[in-house]
């Protein structure tokens, strides 16, 4: 692997040692002398490091955001694993045709490569399909047994040490298998996840979903080993050590929905990390018609339930630094009642919390300049009320519904709880699409995605989906 600087991050000198510095979030981590050196030299160049003590120290500052990840390592032939591609299928005959001939392109050596299509009672011609690519063909053992039952199948039968899967109605890029598969060479690293890009661009609901999907994870690099957090891979786009995967049970045969996290999860909870790399692309034919969108999304939710009694450690996780609450109490308060004390109060305690965050940050012959605390901190607040608003309309949309019917005054901080996460999305994943259109499929999205968390809490009884785990804030590193 190679490693660089990752953007925006400055390496600042003082009489205590030398920092690396992050502006977004804000953060730093002192270096010792063997990193420091390393550091130095990324700064003329990518690195690859010569060591597994250096690899290991470097991809800690990885994980933290410091580097990036720039490229592997050329694999020959010879270091390349076995692979067994599992395809589970019922009634896409055109779709697996297109699958399989993306996969008959893949660069990656045949005699490494197996393909196993698992018929979960198609009555159309799917199994003729795969049998004329020359895919081992298997029954899943009924009609109708879900994904995860036919992921399952497949891996028994599997030869291959690493399983990929992917699904029907989504076609690999060449370099799919090439730019995920190095990654195993870390013995710790049970599962990589690659990029998951919409297939089409023609209908607006295309282009919406291009870019929010949630079998999309984004532009970075993320990872992830034991911990309480909800970092997961999707099974659509998914290659795992076999015998990792068999150690954890495999998938739940009877999740038709959320199996791909639950799966994840507990590869984590037994010592494994797993990685998403935004590369690997696959494509996805993503639902193109409201109905079909919204019901997807409605039993993506209902998963929830189920998801948090079997996992009951894992919550959702929202920092609440103490000063900046206050702020937004202040700003709330001065919505509702009117009067720009309450927003005077608010800048007072703004300015409040970047003395204490500089304070802290304070080291002998080290400061950081209170301008860029200060927006630092703005920063942080801005991503507060994203994450509170993201929260409160995924999972409260009907309740604030009828709170704006039955108390208008509330309707100027009601708006700012729907726009503003709306507006951010929209900024930052920068979709084809006019603001409005992509407001009206973001709040159907979330009513249907909440609607399904209600249903599935419910059956489940459970409500602990609800709940926050409040953080006072996340600390400088040091």
């Amino acid at each position: 692997m190679t490693y660089a600087l990752a953007s925006d991050i400055s390496i600042r000198e003082s009489a205590e040692g030398t920092f690396l510095v992050a502006p977004r979030p804000l953060r730093m981590v002192r270096l010792n002398g063997a990193l420091l050196s390393l550091v130095r030299q990324m700064a003329e160049a990518p690195l690859s490091p010569a060591s597994e003590g250096a690899a290991r120290a470097l991809e800690e500052l990885a994980k933290r955001g410091f580097l990036q990840r720039i490229g592997a390592v050329e694999q020959t032939s010879a270091d390349l694993p076995r692979v067994s591609v599992v395809i589970p299928v019922k009634d896409r005959e055109e779709e697996l045709r297109e699958c399989l001939t993306s996969l008959s392109l893949i660069d990656y050596p045949a005699e490494l490569l197996e393909v196993i299509v698992v018929d979960d009672g198609s009555s159309d011609g799917s199994a003729d399909v795969a049998r004329a690519f020359g895919a081992t063909v298997l029954p899943s053992g009924g009609r109708g047994r879900g994904p995860a039952a036919a992921r399952n199948r497949g891996a028994e039968a599997a030869t291959g040490e690493i399983l990929a899967f992917i699904d029907s109605d989504c076609t690999a890029s060449v370099p799919w298998l090439r730019e995920l598969i190095d990654v195993f060479a870390d013995p710790e690293v049970a599962a990589i996840g690659g990029l998951v890009d919409g297939m089409y661009r023609s209908s607006a609901l295309d282009r919406y979903e291009a870019v929010m999907s949630s079998l999309s994870l984004g532009k970075h690099e993320r990872s992830g080993q034991g911990g309480d957090d909800t970092f997961y891979l999707p099974s659509c786009n998914l290659l795992v050590r076999r015998d990792a995967f068999r150690r954890v049970g495999g998938f739940r045969s009877e999740m038709h929905v959320g199996e791909d996290v639950d799966l994840t999860w507990r590869l984590r909870d037994g010592g494994f990390r797993i990685i998403y790399r935004p590369k690997g692309r696959v494509w996805h034919a993503h639902r193109s018609y409201l109905p079909a969108f919204l019901k997807r999304r409605f039993e993506y939710g209902t998963s929830e339930g189920l998801l948090q009694a079997l996992h009951p450690e894992r919550r959702k996780k929202m920092a609440f630094p103490p000063l900046l609450c206050g702020v937004l109490a202040c700003c709330v308060v001065g919505l509702l009642a009117g009067g720009l004390s309450w927003f005077l109060g608010a800048a007072i305690l703004l300015a409040a919390d970047a003395v204490v965050i500089r304070s802290e940050s304070k080291r002998p012959g080290f400061s950081l300049g209170f301008l860029q605390v200060i927006a630092s901190r703005v920063r942080t607040f801005a991503s507060l009320v994203y994450y509170l608003g993201f929260h409160l309309v995924r999972y409260y949309g009907v309740p604030l519904i009828a709170l704006a019917l039955t108390w208008p005054a509330a309707w100027p901080v009601l708006l700012i709880v729907v726009l503003w996460p709306a507006a951010v999305d929209w900024y930052v994943r920068r979709p084809d699409l006019n603001p409005a259109v992509f407001l009206f499929f973001y709040l159907s999205e979330h009513l249907a995605y909440g609607s399904g968390v209600f249903r599935g809490c419910m059956a489940q009884r459970t409500f602990a989906s609800y709940r926050l785990q409040f953080q006072r804030r996340m600390p400088l590193v040091f």
